[in-house]
């Protein structure tokens, strides 16, 4: 049976995830970054020798810290892919209006890479070609991947990291205000991170509709594994320090 073939045994019309699909990276690398990075950063700086009212004020400072910069960051690194894009489609403007049959012909040879055959391939660009409108749109999605719907707002996407990455950073935080013993807090971290990375792992199998076993295990080994290392890196600094 070919993929395209109806299933008879399917009779629900799943609908597509929607709007917020082009947000799933800020919104996964948001919280990701604030449970992983903050978490790496008490880490150290326990295993460095601090007491919990010196890491818990510099785990809300590099939390702060690192919501602005996730913030800015993603809204210029956003704005600025949005007016590459914009450049590229007022070149294409130019082409068409210049270079007609040449943008015709590079048409015709994207459509059939994507599987379309003669005789229909002709009769299809043609069509397309005597709308303007519609040739901008086919060169800008085909050519530059360009989709109005698709497209990210800047504003959108540095809200989303910026108030994700926060929202991760909490976990490794908290624990430092209710407890006074630094292993106490660093273990009650480690739970309370450990938990939020299997959760953002398995969460976004609603939408990626992979295993969610698998990927909440994944997130969660590589965010234990780098936490581990950097504490050990801070107990070497800290030797290093007292030694010499």
């Amino acid at each position: 049976m070919s993929v395209m073939d109806p299933d008879p045994t399917s009779n629900v019309y799943e609908p597509h995830i929607g709007d917020s699909r082009q947000y799933m990276r800020d919104i996964i690398l948001g919280v990701n970054d604030g449970l992983i990075s903050t978490f790496l950063l008490v880490s150290g700086v326990v295993g460095g020798g601090m007491d919990a009212t010196d890491v818990l004020l510099i785990g809300l400072a590099g939390a702060l810290a690192g919501m602005i910069s996730m913030s800015i960051g993603e809204y210029l690194a956003t704005k600025a892919q949005g007016e590459v894009f914009d450049a590229e489609i007022a070149l294409e403007k130019i082409h068409l209006r210049d270079h007609r049959e040449d943008e015709k012909d590079q048409l015709k040879e994207m459509l059939a890479n994507m599987g379309l055959e003669e005789p229909g391939l002709d009769t299809v660009v043609n069509i397309i070609n005597d709308n303007d409108e519609a040739m901008l749109n086919m060169h800008a999605a085909l050519e530059f991947g360009v989709v109005d719907s698709e497209r990210r707002s800047p504003f959108a996407a540095a809200f989303a990291s910026g108030t994700l990455f926060l929202a991760g950073a909490a976990p490794s935080i908290i624990p430092f205000a209710v407890f006074d013993d630094t292993t106490t807090s660093l273990l009650a971290a480690a739970v309370l991170v450990g938990i939020g990375l299997f959760f953002v792992g398995a969460i976004k199998t609603l939408q990626t509709k992979k295993r969610w076993s698998t990927s909440g295990l994944e997130n969660l080994a590589l965010g234990l594994a780098a936490g581990v290392l950097s504490f050990y890196v801070g107990k070497g600094f800290d030797w290093l320090i007292t030694s010499f």
